[in-house]
């Protein structure tokens, strides 16, 4: 696999004399900001509209964040992040010069594009397809929402006639915020590493990483964009990814808050027992064994979070920050926003807003820039104190919301839509005499899979699992499959499934996009 190191500014698909003047591109910020539009005009952009954030609004009401506004709100976090950095009065300043700068609207873009590569129902979709993916059809690498979205900026999207959105290199390097496979490439692979890095670990139960970046046939890809940044290492986000990355996990922290507490499910009572027992007994319960750890009793899961920081991040981990970081949530969001229900009001509404825009303001300031930054880091991360807040604030989430019964119940009858689907869709690939009736992107996006899975057979063959045409045959089917499949919108998704069951009495509809 060759590279020729490159400028940030390379497009992927360099203009031959016909198509020159469409893409000639002044300078480095004419190019960025072109990036930027064809990013927000893409269609994979406008249905994040109609895809689960958590929950849809038909299950929890109007307010309800879905992937675009969750997307807006990262592109403004990640701005204002991009934007105080940059700033010449700013003591940061000169480390980021030394990093190698960091350019606002390649952070605007990657924030923009990072969720492109959700599918159907958030983030139940994405356990759901990858299951299917490795299992049924034998595709090591699954499915991931990250490198689905670099799938989708460089080959999938239609706007260049060679596929893609042909976006420069500095905007595909920054969405990549786990550069590496999620098996097998790059040698050694990260998740094989004594302190991998970021989501580079085994999530316990399959081989690999948990979190990646890029499918086996986006590898070379991959490697392609990174050439623009010969001393980057290897395994490291860009220094805009980096600040897109922080800027995902602030908006997340608080914005699926907001819709849980306007929705009633953020109970005062439950979660501010959690936080004072576990103020009121933390020292026996650091002695406790971590087998005898109980979810149902209140603070012992607040304690096996402080335990998993320090497994998983011992180079940060602080309890003297942990404790101050479970005082400030305690005292501003649980006895501060939650201790007064959410009745709809203006003044409720304020108070949410207020709460919410305190806590973005104090996460956007606490932003460090780093030299040298350990494996579990990027050069852009947050101060350790912040960083803790951050934990806790996701942890309320989880333990109070993702892990309730009745969302996985809720959960259970989307996970049944998607495999509808895929039995569906895989009986009639099958069916030698109306196989040619399927879809025309399904059919095309499995053509795609097909040519990236010949070339990896001539030229990378230690990637795949075999090499001979049945074999590969398999791979381009799941791979096309999930990659339209993962298309969808929510509604389109159930809409399509009760088509395929004969469930549905309406067949027409405005851009059914079959």
């Amino acid at each position: 696999m060759t590279v020729v190191p490159q400028s940030p500014t390379t497009r992927r698909h360099r203009p031959d004399g016909a198509g020159a003047t469409t893409e000639r591109i002044l300078d480095a910020d004419e190019a960025f900001r072109d990036d930027l539009e064809r990013i927000r005009f893409s269609p994979y952009y406008s249905r994040l509209a109609a895809v689960t954030q958590v929950i849809s609004q038909n299950g929890a009401g109007q307010g309800v964040h879905n992937r675009l506004t969750h997307t807006i709100k990262v592109t403004s976090v990640a701005r204002a992040i991009a934007t105080a950095v940059n700033r010449p009065d700013d003591p940061r300043r000169a480390l980021l010069d030394r990093v190698g700068g960091c350019d606002p609207v390649v952070v605007q873009a990657a924030a923009s594009a990072h969720d492109l590569g959700h599918p159907p129902f958030g983030h139940l979709g994405e356990l759901v397809l990858d299951r299917i993916a490795r299992q049924r059809y034998g595709l090591t690498d699954g499915f991931d929402g990250n490198a689905q979205t670099f799938r989708i900026l460089t080959t999938l999207d239609a706007l260049h006639p060679a596929g893609g959105l042909n976006l420069t290199a500095a905007v595909r390097a920054a969405v990549l915020k786990y550069p590496w496979c999620r098996t097998t490439f790059p040698r050694p692979h990260p998740s094989d590493l004594a302190q991998p890095p970021r989501g580079a670990g085994s999530n316990g139960h399959d081989p690999g990483s948990a979190k990646f970046s890029a499918y086996l046939l986006d590898a070379e890809e991959m490697v392609d964009v990174r050439a623009a940044y010969p001393e980057l290492p290897p395994l490291r986000q860009t220094v805009e990814c980096s600040v897109m990355d922080i800027a995902d996990d602030i908006a997340y922290s608080l914005h699926d808050l907001d819709d849980f507490h306007r929705a009633g499910i953020l109970q005062y009572s439950a979660i501010a027992k959690e936080f004072r027992e576990w103020r009121a007994d933390s020292v026996r319960l650091a002695r406790q064994a971590s087998g005898t750890l109980r979810p149902d009793v209140p603070g012992q899961s607040l304690e096996a979070l402080r335990r998993r920081i320090h497994a998983k991040d011992p180079w940060i981990a602080d309890d003297d920050a942990f404790s101050t970081a479970v005082e400030h949530v305690l005292t501003d969001l649980i006895d501060g926003l939650l201790a007064i229900p959410y009745d709809g009001s203006r003044a409720a509404e304020h108070a949410l807003g207020d709460f919410t825009g305190q806590w973005l303001a104090h996460l956007q300031d606490a932003v460090m820039i780093t030299l040298d930054p350990g494996p579990r880091s990027g050069h852009v991360s947050l101060l350790p104190q912040a960083w803790h807040e951050v934990a806790i604030l996701k942890f309320v989430h989880q333990r109070f919301v993702l892990q309730r019964p009745d969302l996985a119940l809720y959960q259970r009858g989307q996970a049944r839509i998607l495999i509808r689907l895929v039995d569906g869709f895989d009986a009639w690939l099958a069916d030698p005499v109306d196989a040619a009736r399927a879809p025309r992107r399904l059919l095309e996006f499995i053509d795609l899979a097909t040519a990236g899975y010949a070339r990896i057979s001539r030229f990378r063959p230690d990637l795949l699992p075999g090499t001979d045409p049945a074999t590969r045959r398999r791979l381009a089917v799941g791979r096309g499959l999930i990659d339209y499949i993962a298309s969808l919108s929510d509604a389109r998704a159930a809409a399509t499934a009760d088509l395929m069951t004969g469930n549905a009495e309406r067949l027409w509809d405005a851009g059914g996009g079959l």
